[in-house]
């Protein structure tokens, strides 16, 4: 594995020591929380939804995906996402260099991970409302198929969250600019499980005119 960029553990962090976990299949969630809320035109993240911030549904519903581990990838000023996120399991990861685009969130996050962690559940920062059924599916889809890729299919089209194997790791590590983990994916379709959801796309909170639809619904 490459070397990772600076990672920061926090209090009531996971530990994962390796050689201690056999065959079982390690899970680790990365929640890519490093934007630089351009469109938005200050910290999306830490906006009110329902009495909490947004990183902090968004990350409480990641810890409530059955994973192992659980990586935040956060940008270098990162004091408010962490006093945001005080009193959940999980560690950080920083990327230095948010404004290169979410491929390096996602190269920070995958660096972060130990060698016990056989896949990775990558979630947006900015979707807090994912309905835990779909990262559920994709686990089992994942442990029932000898798929590298599990990703979700929502009536208007694939989205995210997205699993991996640690086999594509190497991939994800090499990735660039702002498309994120899109061409690992699309590199072979072969290798790639859809699990399908007759759901709409869970919404992603990009300008001031999303915070206020998906605060409506709340």
């Amino acid at each position: 594995m490459l070397p990772g960029p600076a990672e920061q553990p926090v209090r009531g962090a996971f530990a994962l020591p390796a050689g201690t976990v056999g065959e079982r299949r390690v899970i680790a969630g990365v929640v890519l929380a490093a934007g630089l809320s351009r469109r938005m035109g200050r910290s999306k993240l830490l906006l009110d939804l329902g009495g909490r911030p947004v990183i902090r549904r968004v990350v409480e519903g990641v810890a409530g995906w059955g994973v192992d581990d659980l990586v935040v990838v956060v940008p270098p000023d990162h004091a408010d996402l962490a006093a945001a996120l005080t009193g959940i399991r999980h560690r950080l990861a920083v990327n230095p260099a948010p404004e290169s685009g979410q491929a390096g969130s996602v190269v920070a996050g995958i660096a972060a991970l130990g060698p016990a962690v056989r896949a990775a559940l990558i979630a947006l920062g900015d979707q807090p409302v994912v309905p835990r059924a779909v990262p559920l599916a994709l686990i089992t889809a994942y442990k029932a198929t000898a798929k590298a890729i599990v990703a979700p299919r929502y009536r208007d089209g694939r989205g995210n969250p997205v699993l991996f194997d640690a086999s594509v790791f190497p991939e994800l590590l090499g990735l660039t600019g702002d498309a994120g983990a899109r061409a690992v994916i699309d590199a072979d379709p072969a290798r790639v499980a859809l699990v399908s959801f007759d759901l709409p796309m869970p919404p992603d909170i990009d300008t001031p005119e999303d915070y206020e639809t998906l605060r409506g619904r709340l």
